[in-house]
């Protein structure tokens, strides 16, 4: 029976793993290496070795109402797209909220997890410490729960590109990247058109004499500022998503690139990727078109060789007397502390069943919480990992034998690879509204659309045509929050609030536009009777060619 779980990290999965932890009556114990909790979203001026990294400006791409923790609403005044400083704020109203502070030992490494001799019969784990004085502690734990993320290594794949040695100037990778104040009237070369390189690129053109962005593939660019103006995650819904299920993605891939090339043609603007729409997350990125348009980002192909100053791009033109080079070129994962043995590798990925157990383990108590890329946020995909991982660990849920799992760890790369374009560095997308479903219906939370159909039809329709947000893996079965149905009423109230900052008179009816339309009206029927009056055999001419024709 486990009781005492170690839970490494204290960015935002190892919080909901925390809560997740106590709300099954279990005793957490998180380790976290640094002196405060956020992981990701804890700002630092000096990038620290073998931890994540955010740059100043950074603000988050997915709206608040789908970023949240499924059992507590962002603030109604919060902005929908938050800048980091207020994520870490969110965070620490969530920790003082279910008291998971206590739980959490700062500035304690964990230098190495190892099974015990008994660990087929126990399941039990040994895990070395260090605190900042250098002291090691040794502890055992029932289960283990790990959530270090995958943007801790960053890669720098210098060998790619002939005569970085000769380059004159100064080159990093984007991990270092904390603001554009070093890129004041110079030359500047970002490889790699990610969510971080595009944002750079974007940033550092408004005080750069010229930035090049090269991408190797290209990039479907999508606005975070919709139709009407809306964030465009509202328009994840469940209705849309059966579309995906109903309809060939072919058809979805043409009508949603149709889209986008509506508002910037990819091709003129030198973005087009090899790859369709829904194969790869798309960047998203409102300012990018229109530094492009302006000229200070100029798209180029990849870099073909560097000498000097001058870099030489495949197409074989050139980027003269570059000063800077930042390599957005992504990270390599790793998980330095767990055995080799406990990893089992998968194609490109580390294979985990549903993307959270080691499918070779003879106990399942080990559990990796938050290694998923997908077109949502972490939160509420590590939020519902935790909740599965404690009703596993728990015995509320037991997992198929090995083997089975690991069938299904290479169904699931398969597929991963059949539907994405998938590379040593992102080898794992999963859908979010699939996945949610999937972990979902595992623990006996996944909403019973027929049952809220007949028993509350108002809900279904917000469950069914709204935005698919986490609040709708409360409203039953385990973990059931009396919140739940509220917070999906007003998710759209919190979305106006922040937006609310000038009061204007309500509008009213024009009455010319009224009196407009009723002519209208009118005059468009005034002439179909015209019409009929002058042509009286229109209409059984009409009415016959509806009739079915006899054999």
């Amino acid at each position: 029976m486990v009781r005492k779980v170690a839970v490494i990290g204290a960015g935002p999965c190892g919080l909901t793993s925390i809560k997740a932890c106590l709300d099954e009556g279990m005793e957490p114990t998180c380790f976290e290496s640094s002196d405060d909790m956020g992981g990701l979203w804890k700002f630092k001026e000096v990038s620290e070795p073998n931890r994540a990294s955010i740059y100043r400006s950074l603000t988050i791409n997915v709206w608040k109402e789908m970023m949240c923790y499924s059992d507590f609403p962002i603030p109604a005044d919060y902005p929908n797209y938050m800048h980091h400083s207020k994520i870490l704020k969110y965070f620490r109203m969530y920790a003082d909220h279910f008291k998971v502070l206590q739980h959490i030992r700062f500035q304690t490494k964990v230098k190495s997890v190892r099974q015990r001799p008994d660990f087929s019969r126990s399941g039990q784990w040994d895990v070395v410490t260090e605190t900042r004085d250098g002291q090691e502690e040794r502890h055992i734990f029932d289960a283990i729960i790990c959530c270090t993320g995958h943007f801790n290594y960053p890669n720098m794949p210098l060998k790619d590109f002939p005569g970085i040695e000769t380059f004159e100037g100064k080159y990093f990778h984007s991990w270092d990247y904390k603001g554009p104040e070093d890129m004041h009237g110079k030359r500047i070369v970002v490889i790699g058109i990610g969510n971080s390189g595009g944002d750079i690129a974007a940033e550092g053109s408004r005080v750069a004499e010229q930035v090049y962005l090269s991408t190797r593939s290209g990039a479907w660019v999508i606005r975070q500022v919709s139709d009407n103006g809306l964030p465009v995650d509202r328009f994840n819904t469940r209705f849309v998503h059966i579309m995906f299920r109903l309809l060939p993605l072919s058809v979805l891939n043409w009508f949603g690139e149709k889209k986008l090339n509506s508002m910037y043609d990819h091709t003129m603007y030198g973005l087009k990727p090899k790859h369709r729409l829904f194969s790869q997350i798309p960047v998203i990125n409102d300012d990018l078109p229109f530094r492009i348009l302006s000229g200070s980002v100029i798209v180029k192909p990849n870099i073909k060789e560097i000498s000097g100053s001058t870099v030489v791009f495949d197409d074989g033109t050139t980027a003269e007397n570059v000063d800077l080079i930042v390599f957005a070129t992504g990270y390599n994962y790793d998980f330095p502390y767990l055995p080799k043995n406990a990893m089992y590798k998968s194609g490109h990925r580390v294979g985990l069943y549903k993307h959270v157990f080691p499918p070779n383990l003879e106990q399942p108590t080990l559990a990796i919480v938050g290694f998923i890329h997908s077109d949502g946020a972490i939160m509420p995909q590590a939020e519902m990992q935790a909740r599965f991982v404690t009703r596993v660990f728990k015995g509320l849920k037991k997992l198929p034998s090995n083997q089975a799992m690991i069938k299904a760890v290479e169904r699931d790369t398969k597929k991963i690879a059949k539907n994405y374009v998938v590379s040593k560095l992102t080898p794992l997308q999963v859908d979010f509204v699939e996945y949610m479903d999937d972990l979902a219906k595992d623990i006996g939370v996944r909403p019973n659309l027929l049952w809220l159909f007949l028993t509350d039809y108002p809900l279904f329709k917000k469950v069914m045509w709204g935005p698919v947000t986490a609040y709708q893996y409360r409203l039953m079965g385990p973990g059931k929050w009396e919140g739940a149905r509220r917070a999906i009423f007003t998710q759209y109230d919190r979305m106006y609030q922040p937006l609310k900052t000038r009061q204007l008179d309500a509008q009213r009816g024009s009455t010319t536009v009224f009196l407009l339309k009723l002519s209208l009206t009118f005059m468009a029927g005034g002439a179909g009777i015209y019409y009929i009056h002058q042509n009286p055999t229109t209409v059984s001419t009409f009415l016959s060619k509806l009739r079915p024709q006899s054999l």
